[in-house]
């Protein structure tokens, strides 16, 4: 039995599938990303589901594509923690810009991902290239769900908010100062509690404020994330998230405005990681 997982800081999909690459299972845990969430959060989440339970001790082979996962110390540490669990697997853990490249294209690209972090890459067809390093969630993540949420944030402190999606905003989340700066400062995971105020965004009627927002993280992205590439004229650029799916109507105009050719757009990847790994299983066969 072999286990795929997508995971991000919010949330983590799961797939078993048995030998022959039938689905068994489909489950979700909480976010398990090495950069912000502790070793002992991380096992707590994945002990506490009864269905990766039950088949811990026959899975052979875990991958893991997580955020967080792009540097060498978080990618050893959620590796040792699954090691710890899934006691007779081999377990390989990548960065999420592999999940997305994978669930996307086999052909040359650029794959960014926006979801509650952000990131992007090159694929040349074979490998998975970094342009620039993720910083994570304070010093980048542009246009990503902890981006929107800071902005929202600010912008209602600041009087930047039209005063109708203000009353809104107030009545969709506890803006006080002090329960704010407890959740980023003092509590687990604060870019993904800064993530949940973009919902605001999508989960309301589109307007001429939250389309400018929109707007103006995307135009940051696409300038700093996907013009740096030298082959960003000569090969269509995919993206992967839940931001992304949901503003793809702004990623268009974005891309049409600095004359990149636009590919895929999806919201989760891992139907398309279950297909990957099927075809490796398929090779592992013959």
């Amino acid at each position: 039995m072999i286990l795929i997982a997508d995971g991000g800081s919010t949330k983590a999909d799961w797939i078993l599938l048995d030998k022959s690459g039938e689905q068994l299972l489909k489950t979700r845990t909480g976010g398990l990303n090495p950069a912000v969430s502790s070793e002992d959060l991380m096992l707590k989440r994945i002990q506490e589901n009864e269905d990766l339970s039950k088949y811990k001790d026959k899975i052979t082979n875990v991958y893991f594509y997580g955020a967080g996962c792009g540097t060498e110390k978080p990618t050893l540490l959620l590796k040792s923690v699954f090691e710890s669990f899934f006691i007779n697997a081999l377990v390989e853990v990548k960065e999420d810009t592999y999940a997305a490249t994978y669930a996307v294209t086999t052909e040359p690209g650029i794959v960014c991902i926006l979801g509650t972090g952000s990131n992007s890459s090159y694929f040349d067809g074979t490998d998975v290239i970094n342009g620039v390093p993720s910083l994570g969630f304070i010093l980048m993540d542009e246009a990503s769900g902890n981006y929107f949420g800071k902005r929202l944030i600010r912008d209602y402190y600041y009087k930047r908010m039209p005063k109708k999606s203000a009353k809104k905003f107030e009545t969709q989340f506890d803006l006080e100062a002090d329960t704010i700066k407890r959740n980023i400062y003092k509590e687990n995971n604060p870019n993904t509690y800064l993530a949940n105020f973009a919902e605001f965004i999508f989960r309301n009627e589109r307007n001429s404020y939250s389309d400018k927002v929109l707007e103006k993280g995307i135009n940051v992205f696409f300038k700093t994330r996907i013009l740096t590439y030298k082959e960003v004229k000569t090969v269509p650029v995919h993206f992967v998230g839940s931001i992304a799916f949901f503003a793809k109507d702004i990623i268009e105009k974005v891309a049409k405005k600095y004359n990149v050719q636009l590919g895929k757009i999806v919201r989760r990847p891992i139907d398309g990681l279950i297909e990957y790994h099927r075809e490796k299983l398929k090779l592992e066969q013959v």
